[in-house]
């Protein structure tokens, strides 16, 4: 049995989400720790120890530099092809084929002016176009990459941020996701640093006194996706803070959450 997680305080003031306003657009080399402390503590939310901020996963790649322009791609005879199969711009999918290990779906959809592409792209994660996105990008020719090893990063920036603040903090960079069986998106963890990813609750008793044998919850996942509320898609707001949380056990890996292949239905 994996080690256990279980131990999980919460405030008797309950949990709050705190957005963090005031982040500019961010650029290839900006120092995001310096950027998110100094707008925190503009925004009157100043860090505290066990405070955990989600971010968009945008801010990370923009400041890794990982944004590509659509008019600069040149296009494969494979991405022509299956760009062409599945009525997809033909720069988009290359740049998706050069992101992804693996093609799980391609298939033009009845109704739709746009195909779906769906990949398990090279950080494991398995998510429409590999994670490759257009939105909120700055520019209507550019397309945002997926982060380069977001647990990685996920440490590097708290290990800065910590080091600037003195507090004990955590750190979650997000994306949105679809879901088999489930409409609509939900913003799932990319990386994670000081925190657990997943709370393992397997060996204790439930409220009736049965033993739980397979409830590992989510955690990373369940922060991402409350955050996701104030991030939104038009909100200006890539960081929250969630406060009110204190983790007891050893910190986790976003790369926990990814399903093993042989455990995976639908792959």
């Amino acid at each position: 049995m994996a080690e256990q997680y279980h131990e999980l305080d919460v405030s008797s003031d309950g949990i709050s989400l705190l957005p963090i306003k005031g982040i500019p657009e961010i650029k290839k080399g900006d120092d995001l720790s310096t950027i998110i402390t100094a707008a925190a503590k503009k925004s009157g939310v100043a860090l505290r120890n066990n405070d955990v901020l989600v971010m968009a996963h945008k801010i990370v790649s923009k400041s890794q530099g990982l944004s590509v322009k659509k008019s600069t791609v040149k296009v494969s005879a494979r991405a022509r092809n299956l760009a062409k199969k599945i009525c997809k711009d033909p720069q988009k999918v290359e740049v998706i084929l050069r992101e992804t290990r693996k093609i799980i779906v391609a298939k033009k959809m009845k109704g739709r002016d746009e195909g779906v592409l769906i990949c398990e792209n090279k950080n494991g994660h398995t998510s429409a176009n590999a994670g490759v996105d257009e939105s909120n990008t700055g520019d209507e020719d550019r397309l945002i990459l997926i982060p380069r090893r977001p647990d990685a990063a996920a440490k590097k920036l708290r290990d800065q941020i910590v080091k600037k603040t003195k507090k004990s903090i955590g750190i979650v960079i997000t994306d949105t996701f679809g879901r088999p069986w489930r409409m609509g998106l939900v913003n799932v963890a990319l990386g994670v640093a000081g925190i657990p990813a997943i709370l393992d609750v397997r060996g204790i008793e439930d409220s009736d006194g049965r033993i739980l044998n397979a409830s590992l919850l989510a955690i990373a996942d369940e922060l991402a996706a409350a955050s996701g509320i104030l991030m939104g898609k038009t909100a200006g707001v890539p960081v929250v803070i969630v406060r009110g949380l204190k983790f007891t056990g050893k910190p986790g890996k976003a790369k926990e959450l990814v399903r093993p292949t042989k455990e995976d239905l639908f792959k």
